[in-house]
């Protein structure tokens, strides 16, 4: 199954009034990242290796939501670090839904059951619970004894008081296509998220371990294995089918790390979340003096394992909608 209709519906709005506007670059979902500390030390990031005084900074409300209104993402990915260590999350929760955005709220759940009556339920607004497989796979992937259970407690605890909630589950070379399929049965089946992702691990240069990435055919083999049998169409998957068909190696992308920009206290990350050359202070900025077609699998050396979900499921999404038979495929999905 694709994505939830309401996501749908109004990114086919968005990207329909973007093609009037003749507009050749846009954000899709803007990455907001409010603070860098974290509250585990995961092998496969490396955000808390950021300064002390950087660590213990938080963004202001009101230059998050600027920075929102500025770029018009009609979605948000509220990231980190670990978000609900700042302190007035809730308000930029808050603030964001008044403005008729979609909220995902990224976390790994362990200070969930101590905020959670803070927030909501609301129908444009989700919980992002971070998930890397199952009991062991998960707590080696966040250093942390005990990850996995803490996790699940808190998709209980967020679904029993009738808020939404997806999940988001990183996939390293140590990871086999059961694996894979053991995770998102028991999160489909067993836990009933609303709507799962899945991400191949992606060379993340501050990650402590640089050891765990997928390449290109590692990715391609592995999510063949993973789909076959008729899996992917059971599974509640917040992807495109075409994003999954590149995941496969059915049909291959150019990268638009246009659609998914990352803000956070440094600024306008350039070119994407995944790269670090620089940052600026305005979107405008991001996008008027960013060369974007210097980057991509074939341009970059950074970029040759690359498959990540905030690079190319943009551009299946507007291959998507470019496509009568590729729209009616995702409607029926």
């Amino acid at each position: 199954m694709a994505m939830p209709l309401r996501q749908t519906l109004r990114l086919g709005r968005y990207l329909a009034k973007q093609k009037l506007l003749r507009r050749d670059k846009f954000p899709l979902i803007v990455e907001l990242e409010p603070l860098f500390a974290c509250n585990l030390h995961c092998a496969g990031c490396g955000k808390v290796e950021e300064p002390a005084a950087m660590l213990r900074q938080r963004m202001p409300v009101e230059q998050a939501i600027a920075a929102i209104e500025e770029c018009g993402a009609p979605m948000v990915s509220l990231a980190g670090g670990e978000p609900l260590m700042h302190p007035q999350i809730d308000e930029i929760v808050r603030q964001l839904l008044d403005r008729d955005k979609i909220v995902f709220l990224c976390t790994n759940a362990l200070l969930m059951p101590r905020h959670i009556d803070k927030f909501t339920p609301h129908p444009n607004f989700s919980w992002m619970i971070h998930l890397d497989g199952m009991k062991q796979r998960h707590d080696e992937s966040v250093c942390h004894e005990g990850g996995f259970e803490g996790a699940v407690e808190a998709i209980k605890l967020v679904k029993e008081r009738g808020f939404r909630v997806m999940t988001n589950t990183t996939v390293f070379n140590s990871d086999s296509p059961q694996d894979v399929i053991d995770v998102l049965n028991y999160l489909n089946d067993d836990l009933h998220v609303d709507n799962m992702q899945i991400a191949p691990g992606y060379a993340y240069w501050k990650a402590p371990d640089q050891n765990g990435f997928l390449g290109v055919e590692e990715t391609r083999a592995l999510f063949k294995e993973a789909f076959a049998d008729g899996r992917r169409k059971k599974w509640r998957l917040n992807h495109s089918p075409l994003f999954l068909d590149f995941l496969e190696g059915k049909v291959d992308f150019e990268c638009t790390p246009w659609a998914i920009p990352s803000y956070s206290l440094k600024g306008w990350q350039r070119p994407c979340y995944l790269l670090d050359d620089g940052y600026v202070s305005t979107y405008r900025e991001l996008i008027e003096d960013t060369d974007w077609d210097a980057f991509g699998r074939g341009k970059d050396p950074r970029c040759a394992n690359c498959m990540a979900h905030c690079g190319y499921e943009p551009t299946a999404v507007v291959a998507t909608t470019g496509s009568l038979r590729e729209t009616i495929r995702a409607a029926v999905a």
